[in-house]
């Protein structure tokens, strides 16, 4: 059953940019988009135009004191937010939060009926804390996007699903305690890759105790292996879990050959698990689904795994030839 699609474009959102050398590259939009216009995928979408996160909506979820430290050195133009990884820039308190109103807009349009599956490109800054910044993000929009369904909309039972390579850890600590989240994050065992988090037996405290899914996966890891787990386990978690909506972080950097993990999957492991979502939303969630882009640092990976979930939620399938565009 195809549903209403919407993707959240604009040139804002292109300028999340942490340096030249940086591995998290501005390009990974662009060249997303162009593929998705080569398939003329783009023709068939609502096209949201993004908006700025308010001051007020960033702490819902983070700190007063770190979206004023973020402001501060967004004026300064320099420093590091992080031990390292995340360094400031001219202007990043503004850009970054035109990508969380860019997630917001897609919550927005889900909730009020506008839209029953959205996408995000440039969202799923999964690691940043409440009070701090890690591994490429500055605010979690994820996160963000989940305190305002339970203290704007009143939403009870949210799963967010989170497919990148490095685990979600902002979100999941975030929300550790809390049993309106379902949180069901595969990756890269953190014994080999950052965060260094995400273990089997972090599963949740007080009411949320197993409601935190931690599914570490070993270096090499190939389809076989992620689709056996991922059906072993996602569907009978959701399936009791009865989630009112569903967020997905679609993080390319799973897939084979990136250069900042040693996960083998492809563009199989990710069509299926859309495949899967898709059916499972209109089936249980009356189509609602909020799908971030995440992390990933080969260009073709990052452009063809979205691409491919976006056409899966269309509907429509590909050639298996990229346009030489």
């Amino acid at each position: 059953m195809a549903g209403k699609i919407a993707v959240v474009i604009g040139d804002k959102l292109r300028e999340y940019d942490l340096g030249a050398n940086h591995p998290l590259r501005p390009e990974r939009l662009k060249i997303a988009l162009a593929l998705a216009k080569n398939y003329e995928l783009i023709s068939s979408v609502n096209i949201l135009t993004p908006r700025l996160a308010k001051f007020e909506e960033l702490l819902l979820f983070h700190t007063a004191e770190y979206v004023n430290k973020v402001k501060e050195y967004s004026r300064l133009g320099y420093g590091l937010l992080d031990a390292g990884d995340t360094p400031a820039f001219s202007g990043c308190f503004e850009i970054t939060s035109w990508i969380v109103g860019a997630s917001l807009l897609g919550i927005e349009a889900v909730i009020n009926g506008k839209a029953d599956h959205v996408f995000n490109f440039s969202g799923g800054l999964h690691h940043a804390h409440q009070d701090k910044a890690s591994g490429f993000c500055i605010f979690n929009d994820p996160a963000v996007c989940i305190s305002v369904l339970k203290k704007k909309y009143g939403i009870k039972r949210i799963a967010y699903i989170d497919i990148d390579a490095h685990h979600g850890d902002g979100v999941m600590y975030g929300f550790y305690n809390d049993p309106s989240v379902l949180d069901i994050d595969f990756h890269e065992d953190g014994r080999y890759l950052f965060p260094g988090s995400g273990f089997p037996n972090e599963i949740g405290e007080g009411k949320a105790k197993g409601l935190k899914i931690n599914i570490p996966l070993p270096p090499n890891t190939n389809d076989k292996l992620y689709l056996e787990a991922f059906h072993r386990i996602v569907p009978a978690a959701l399936r009791s879990y009865e989630p009112e909506i569903i967020l997905l972080q679609s993080g390319a950097d799973s897939h084979k050959g990136d250069p900042l993990a040693h996960l083998s999957i492809t563009v199989k492991t990710y069509s299926e698990i859309a495949l899967w979502l898709h059916k499972f939303v209109h089936e249980m969630c009356y189509g609602k689904i909020m799908i971030f882009g995440g992390g990933g640092y080969l260009l073709s990976n990052v452009a063809r795994c979205w691409v491919k979930i976006l056409s899966i939620f269309l509907e429509k399938e590909l050639s298996e030839k990229i346009p030489d565009e």
